[in-house]
């Protein structure tokens, strides 16, 4: 049984990866309004809450399974999503088309990395499994305080943005990169 203090230090140590992201993410667009920060911390917490249930869900039935490889698919999608942001980080779009993408990021955008920072999260739901705690509870905690990190995150990257100019979204897809090598190195015992 978890107790609250041991449910909030577990939900925000969850939120860091994607906290980090949305810096990044922040930093890639040009002055992102409040809501935009907000609608990113709303996708990004929903999708933290659901993977811990899937993972309770599946832990159930087979973690050795998800275990051996939700680590290799976070590596994976952070990155193919890092290495397209520093491609576009070079390229040189249009004038229309780069203030249509740098003013809000598209839904698939952000689910695809929120996905990949929340594997993690299924990875915890299935030691959860093994454990006597809600597990609706400790997702709606994880959820929150996602949804509370990335937004703050998102603000913050706003201010560093305008900062490095055309460089914050190679510096963004350099900081997926390096999460999805961190969640690699961590998962094969490098980091302890």
């Amino acid at each position: 049984m978890m107790n609250l203090s041991a449910t909030l230090i577990l939900a925000f140590g969850m939120s860091m990866d994607a906290f980090a992201a949305s810096i990044g993410k922040g930093a890639a667009l040009k002055n992102p309004h409040i809501r935009e920060a907000f609608r990113t911390g709303l996708i990004f917490g929903s999708i933290e809450a659901i993977t811990p249930i899937i993972g309770w869900a599946l832990g159930l039935a087979a973690s050795q399974y998800i275990i051996q490889w939700d680590h290799w698919v976070a590596f994976s999608l952070l990155t193919v999503l890092g290495g397209m942001m520093i491609f576009e980080g070079y390229k040189a779009p249009e004038e229309k088309e780069e203030q249509q993408q740098n003013h809000r990021h598209s839904f698939w955008v952000l689910a695809t990395t929120a996905v990949a920072t929340s594997l993690d999260a299924m990875a915890v739901g299935v030691t959860l499994a093994f454990l006597q705690v809600n597990i609706v509870h400790t997702a709606m905690a994880i959820g929150l305080a996602t949804m509370l990190m990335v937004t703050i995150g998102m603000l913050l990257g706003r201010y560093i943005g305008p900062l490095l100019g055309k460089r914050a979204e190679i510096l963004g897809g350099v900081m997926l990169i390096g999460i999805g090598f961190n969640i690699l190195a961590e998962h094969l015992g490098y980091l302890s």
